[in-house]
């Protein structure tokens, strides 16, 4: 498969933007991986190797070549936010109880801290209480385990999120197994998975990008149930759970990936595409059907040496071209992004509400 070119805008038409109608019932979070954009996928063959960035800056201009309702994901992350800090508040008011996260960082990662001082914030502003875990970088792997044992045990803590990467002589994955699956605000603890694999099991917390996905569609007033899904990617952070979410939503769902053959003609039958493969614009607009909703995950930057930080960034749909066949479409940024921070406040806030029911 190629690397997709960049093309030149064609004739500038107003985008229609699509804000979120307002709270629905239900609802469909990771570490750095779910709060920065995904990296190149490697489940997929490369494209020409770009500069890639960790996390998009603020949301830019939309193009404005096009006819799809454009999927404002800003706007329905912000609605998650004022409704999450409306259930902080009612859980204060009505149990004096108030929702704590703890975000384990380990080292001095600069990308790292960014993003933690990012979720940190994002709890301060719905009255989420922010329990910070800070670790030297030469931590062991048993002291880091005693930690995440020690906030298991912490009534106060509802919700654990470890940031990723860790150090080299750490096993990631066992310390995210040793996080209480009852406070895996992340839904990346393997009976969480399993649950969500599972029909007729429901997991305690869903992963915050996946959750994100189905939340836009929810939101904006996208059918999911009997429609044909691909999602073109399948990574154990965004494509294989958001495939198994589509499927408990009742679609028909494949999966797009390095071997499938002739992509173009699968993604072409979908009323539904969520693309998750990291490469830069790969889907084009001949690929999707007419009036398809489509949800970019990607994040990825190309060389733009008219910008003063000499990138733009893309997602892995060509937004020029698909924005004149689909009927919806997040741009990037400014679609999936925002509401990855917002399903890990709401999963929080779950989590604490749980333990009172329970």
């Amino acid at each position: 498969m190629q690397a997709a070119v960049l093309l030149e805008p064609g004739p500038s038409i107003r985008p229609k933007l699509l804000r979120s109608p307002g709270p629905t019932q239900g609802s469909p979070c990771n570490s750095q991986a779910q709060q920065s954009p995904p990296r190149s996928h490697p489940n997929l063959p490369q494209a020409s190797r770009r500069r890639r960035s960790l996390h998009p800056p603020v949301a830019t201009t939309t193009p404005t070549t096009a006819m799809a309702q454009i999927i404002d994901g800003k706007a329905i992350a912000a609605d998650v936010r004022r409704e999450v800090a409306a259930e902080v508040a009612a859980l204060s008011s009505a149990h004096g109880l108030v929702p704590g996260l703890a975000v384990v960082i380990v080292g001095s990662r600069k990308d790292s801290q960014t993003y933690v001082s990012m979720k940190r914030k994002a709890c301060a502003e719905v009255g989420i209480r922010s329990v910070h875990v800070d670790l030297p970088e030469d931590i062991s792997e048993p002291a880091l385990v005693a930690e995440v044992h020690r906030l298991n045990a912490d009534p106060a803590v509802h919700g654990i999120l470890v940031q990723l990467p860790l150090p080299k002589h750490i096993n990631e994955e066992k310390i995210l197994n040793e996080i209480s699956i009852e406070k895996d605000v992340d839904g990346f603890h393997p009976l969480n998975i399993g649950k969500l694999a599972m029909k007729g099991r429901e997991p305690l917390f869903l992963p915050c990008t996946p959750k994100g996905c189905m939340e836009l569609l929810s939101r904006s007033g996208v059918t999911v149930k009997g429609k044909r899904a691909v999602v073109v990617g399948r990574s154990n952070i965004v494509g294989l759970p958001v495939s198994l979410l589509l499927l408990k939503a009742d679609a028909t769902v494949s999966i797009v990936h390095s071997r499938t053959p002739d992509p173009e003609s699968i993604v072409r039958e979908a009323d539904i595409v969520i693309a998750a493969a990291g490469q830069a614009m790969m889907i084009k607009g001949d690929w999707i059907k007419p009036g398809a909703a489509v949800i970019d995950v990607g994040t990825n930057s190309v060389d733009d040496p008219t910008r003063k930080s000499g990138y733009r960034l893309v997602g892995d749909v060509d937004f020029t071209e698909v924005s004149k066949v689909a009927g919806y479409l997040t741009p990037v940024p400014g679609g999936v992004g925002p509401m990855t921070v917002a399903m890990l406040l709401k999963n929080t806030v779950d989590g604490a509400k749980r333990g009172i029911v329970e």
